[in-house]
């Protein structure tokens, strides 16, 4: 996926699933292409790097490089439309910090947001934005 930005989340939980929603509808320049964490194709763009296999997080892969947490939520907001990029000054807060607010959320997402029993199947029209399993 050249050129493109590639987010990994957790297909069956809420809050995954609609912050995929929301960068979906601010991604204008259709920069972005997306797996669940349980998908082929995420154990496959994973499968040099054994060391985020047991992630339970956003992986984010752009240009080569793998963000997790707090750094790739603030690496995807500086490519959508709207107030997202203002996200960008989370980067004056040192990185344990606001992973320590990511890994607070994150641990408690399934009780507060709620759990699917199933990954999430795009529709039509958004299939595209979405690699195959």
């Amino acid at each position: 996926m050249e050129n493109k930005g590639i987010i990994l989340f957790d297909g069956v939980c809420n809050l995954c699933n609609g912050f995929v929603q929301k960068v979906i509808a601010a991604d204008g320049k259709d920069y972005f292409r997306f797996a669940s964490l349980q998908s082929k194709a995420a154990q496959d763009l994973l499968k040099n790097h054994p060391e985020f296999k047991e992630l339970k997080t956003i992986i984010y892969l752009e240009e080569g490089n793998i963000y997790t947490r707090s750094t790739a939520a603030l690496k995807i907001s500086k490519h959508l439309t709207g107030a997202w990029p203002l996200l960008q000054t989370g980067y004056i807060f040192p990185t344990f910090l606001r992973d320590g607010i990511y890994n607070l959320i994150a641990k408690y997402r399934y009780q507060w947001f709620g759990k699917k029993d199933q990954c999430m199947i795009p529709t039509a029209e958004l299939q595209s934005k979405f690699l195959e399993n």
